[in-house]
């Protein structure tokens, strides 16, 4: 999609569509809504004093101006109440906006900036983000791997309409921005949208590292001999049953004049496809699966983000990437496998398998000498029954500052994260006798505490920070105005934390 931002008045647009908003409870709509109701004569009065629109969260209407206007159509979207506003309210709205425009066969579309001005109270730029964030998250749609797929007929021009010159630029720099990371969120939703037998290790690093070239990262992937003679006995452990050579993949942003700067260090889980392992999963919860490298995505499409916007701190992406399936060469429970940090790890579940390559890839990411390290991954299924699917990830973290960064660009990006505990004795729960921990408790107790207590033997000298996104990072079930599937949670996460990291 074709975003571009112009100087004018919403009424004197030529396009298939003009897109307005209304907030709940009002009665006579002022600002580029009001204009737009005058030259109507008061068609959009009438429609809510006649109760037929009420201005509530993701409604719509459309009305035609039958020549009283240059836009063949008006689409009117609820903002909701005017004091509960919120960047993630317009970001909805806005995808709701866009696919109502589609449905009516628009190809391109004019709109504001909702919130930027007025009753809303939104900083002009974050609400031309989160609008066209939303517009182009509402066009997603993955195509299928059938013979005759076609995507759907989309929008192709969005234009933001500011009518203060003195905004334009700030409308432009949000617009931009939005467009950029509603884009790498996308890419995201691919590669979790991918079948497995596409999607494979080398796949996967295929795809980062063309996107890599695309963008100007520099891009590698370590093969299972490099990582063996690193040590990284834990991630290769995973792998051994498989056909498919594990890869860790590593994507490097080097902004010129940031040479002396601590890199922030992203960490994405990305097993390919998880069976379970000998320990092995319930055939109804294999075929979601593919979505196992859900926050090795989230990653890759922060990086794409984190290279097209120039964000000035260097960032390292590192996504090992395995495939967990059964054969003769697996690991089994009661093994005892060395991480790359000499620590030594007893097989309980080989179920807990994203844990055992995020060790060594954690182990890894200290050789940046890293600012922060943040990791994602689809870990715990314990974590979705603590917070409920589709609800927020879990957020732990050894750094009360670092906790608090994850949580602020959470609130603005609009993916919810919920603190969670790392108590000692979650770490007491995987004492071994034989080695110097299980990778698991053995029960469904306290699974995503221990899981994350784990994680921290591994994440040593650095501010430290894990998401277990297992709850967001697929969905089953289509909910307006996303569609099923991957998610891309983590993404506009990500790059908020980069952007604002001071």
């Amino acid at each position: 999609m074709d975003i571009n931002v112009v100087h004018g008045n919403i009424a004197e647009q030529k396009a298939d569509a003009i897109i307005l908003n209304l907030f709940e409870g009002v009665t006579e709509p002022g600002g580029a809504t009001g204009a737009v109701d005058q030259a109507l004569d008061g068609a959009i009065r009438a429609l809510i004093a006649g109760g037929d629109f009420t201005g509530k969260l993701n409604s719509t209407t459309a009305l035609y101006p039958r020549g009283a206007l240059p836009a063949q159509r008006v689409i009117v979207v609820g903002l909701g109440p005017a004091d509960k506003l919120t960047l993630d309210h317009v970001r909805t709205a806005g995808a709701v906006a866009a696919q109502k425009a589609q449905s009516l066969g628009a190809k391109h579309v004019a709109t504001v900036a909702y919130g930027g001005a007025g009753a809303g109270g939104l900083e002009v730029n974050r609400a031309a983000q989160a609008v066209a964030e939303g517009a182009v998250l509402g066009m997603y749609e993955y195509l299928k791997q059938a013979k005759d797929a076609e995507p759907k007929s989309a929008l192709e021009r969005l234009t933001l309409v500011e009518f203060d010159t003195a905004r334009v630029a700030t409308v432009e720099a949000g617009a931009h921005t939005g467009a950029i990371v509603a884009a790498s969120a996308n890419f995201a939703r691919d590669l979790v949208n991918q079948p497995p037998n596409v999607c494979t290790p080398e796949g996967l690093a295929a795809q980062a590292e063309k996107m890599a070239a695309e963008v100007g990262l520099t891009a590698r992937s370590l093969t299972p001999e490099e990582m063996q003679a690193l040590g990284m006995g834990s991630l290769l452990a995973v792998a051994l049953a498989s056909s498919l050579p594990a890869r860790l993949i590593i994507l490097e942003h080097r902004p010129p004049g940031a040479e002396s700067i601590a890199p922030v260090v992203l960490v994405g889980k990305g097993v390919t496809f998880d069976s379970g392992g000998l320990s092995i999963k319930g055939a109804g919860d294999m075929p979601a699966m593919k979505s196992d490298m859900g926050g090795g995505a989230a990653v890759i499409g922060a990086m794409r983000a984190v290279a097209e916007l120039k964000v000035p701190r260097p960032v390292v992406g590192l996504v090992p990437a395995v495939e967990n399936v059964i054969g003769s060469h697996g690991f089994r429970p009661a093994d005892v496998i060395r991480a790359s940090n000499g620590k030594t790890i007893e097989i309980i579940s080989t179920d807990a398998e994203g844990r055992l390559i995020l060790a060594d890839a954690l182990v890894y990411a200290g050789r940046y000498q890293p600012a922060a390290v943040i990791d994602l991954a689809t870990l715990t299924g314990a974590c979705s029954i603590a917070l409920g699917r589709g609800m927020a990830a879990g957020l732990f973290s050894n750094d009360e500052n670092l906790l608090e960064r994850v949580r602020r660009a959470a609130d603005v990006a609009g993916e919810r994260v919920w603190p969670l505990p790392l108590y000692e004795e979650y770490r007491e729960r995987l004492n071994s006798d034989v080695a110097d921990m299980k990778n698991s408790a053995g029960d469904r107790y306290a699974g995503v505490g221990v899981s994350a207590a784990f994680l921290k033997e591994f994440a040593e000298g650095y501010p430290w920070a894990h998401l277990d996104i297992a709850p967001v990072a697929y969905d089953d079930h289509a909910k307006t105005p996303w569609p099923k599937g991957g998610t891309g949670f983590g993404v506009r996460l990500l790059v908020e934390l980069l952007q604002e990291w001071k």
